[in-house]
């Protein structure tokens, strides 16, 4: 009976000590949280919010380096890092640097961020800098539940999609098509091409682009014609289309639409509406 007694008390210790270690109080989330975020104060006072464009510009040539030396497809990646983000501006991107949800896990030694997930106060790994998140989002995948994913072809991104759900990366059943919607809508599977491939799209892109602009805008001495000066502006060198939407509180797209610009190209000289 005395023996029974013994190995009942064994095991609710046992049980007790693995509950406190898999858990942690919201006061002490809280804490660790702002600790975090003193330590990361640079860069979060640096952040800019960014659109999904801006995004996928950011980080295409982090996830092109990452396919080259892992082969994960770079759609893969900059889908994940776009939707499990927020296009770099979910608290969990600003304040630790994590950019694909990774939790810490068991072996796991650097610095934690808590944050509600699948359970309260789940932990997630924080890094330095995004390009850390890039590299160790690498480093996650060659872990041995995730090995037939890299029998695929690296332009099947379909295959890689629905392979990481069925291989346990994420909960949300229709974590595949999420994927999916992001890589078809920004086109995202161009970066999973050869470099010269895409180099040569660019170049088509850039052609295609110069002669429907000069078939679509009408000519600048026009524009000044009919159009007040209090809205026109001249493009000036290190000028963008977002840049110049910011300045006077207009969409990029409304800036396309009123300019009849096909595209996002401008140059320096050119004369746009920026008032409608």
């Amino acid at each position: 009976m005395r023996k029974l007694v013994i190995l009942l008390i064994a095991a609710f210790c046992v049980t007790s000590c693995a509950a406190k270690k898999s858990t942690i109080s919201n006061g002490k989330a809280r804490k660790n949280n702002k600790a975090i975020q003193k330590l990361n104060r640079a860069s979060i006072a640096a952040h800019k919010d960014l659109t999904s464009l801006e995004y996928i510009d950011r980080f295409k040539d982090i996830a092109i380096q990452e396919m080259n030396t892992y082969g994960i497809p770079a759609s893969i990646t900059l889908a994940q890092g776009l939707f499990e983000s927020g296009a770099g501006n979910s608290d969990l991107a600003k304040f630790a640097n994590n950019h694909f949800g990774i939790k810490c896990g068991s072996t796991w030694t650097g610095e934690s961020y808590y944050k509600n997930d699948d359970n309260e106060n789940d932990c997630f790994r924080v890094y330095a800098n995004p390009e850390e998140s890039f590299r160790d989002h690498s480093e996650f995948l060659k872990k041995k539940n995730y090995a037939r994913l890299f029998e695929l072809d690296r332009n099947d991104y379909n295959g890689w999609a629905y392979g990481l759900k069925a291989c346990g990366y994420a909960t949300n059943p229709k974590y595949p098509q999420l994927l999916i919607n992001l890589i078809t809508k920004y086109q995202l599977d161009q970066y999973d091409r050869p470099e010269g491939e895409i180099a040569k799209i660019k170049r088509e892109d850039r052609v295609l682009g110069e002669i429907n602009q000069k078939i679509n805008t009408p000519p600048q001495d026009s524009i000044a014609k009919t159009t007040p000066d209090d809205k026109i502006y001249t493009v000036k060198q290190g000028d963008t289309l977002y840049s110049i939407s910011r300045r006077f509180g207009i969409t990029v797209d409304d800036l396309r639409e009123l300019n009849k610009l096909p595209d996002n190209g401008i140059k320096i000289g050119q004369k746009l509406v920026v008032v409608k």
